[in-house]
């Protein structure tokens, strides 16, 4: 059972799924928080539950994608964290454009 959630080591797969999403947005959450890692308090349980999410893409048997982004991150340079950062920036983006392309706005000037 994982009650630790360190970025820099990846989670057994079936134990990370095997958790309840809230448990594993609050692992993430206590990891940064005991890291000391500065977060604007509005933004932790987002950038927690962005964490999660990739983690969860990762742990999954059918993401290959999402595994050998990171790994050619991880080839790049990129901290493990880093590199989830970097998956999670593109995720959000790709949440935005949805939200955007759902209730018809375009994010940009429509003056």
């Amino acid at each position: 059972m994982i009650d630790r959630y360190d970025p820099e080591v990846t989670p057994d797969p079936a134990e990370w799924l095997a958790l309840d999403e809230g448990e594993r947005i609050q692992l993430v959450e206590a990891f940064h928080r005991e890291a000391r890692i500065p977060l604007p308090k509005s933004a932790r349980a987002l950038h927690a539950a962005i964490h999660a999410v990739v983690e969860n893409q990762l742990a999954m048997d059918d993401q290959a994608i999402v595994r050998d982004t990171l790994q050619r991150l991880l080839e790049d340079g990129l901290t493990r964290h880093d590199a989830l950062h970097a998956i999670g920036s593109v995720l959000a983006e790709r949440i935005a454009d949805a939200y955007q392309e759902s209730s018809g706005t375009t994010g940009g000037d429509e003056s």
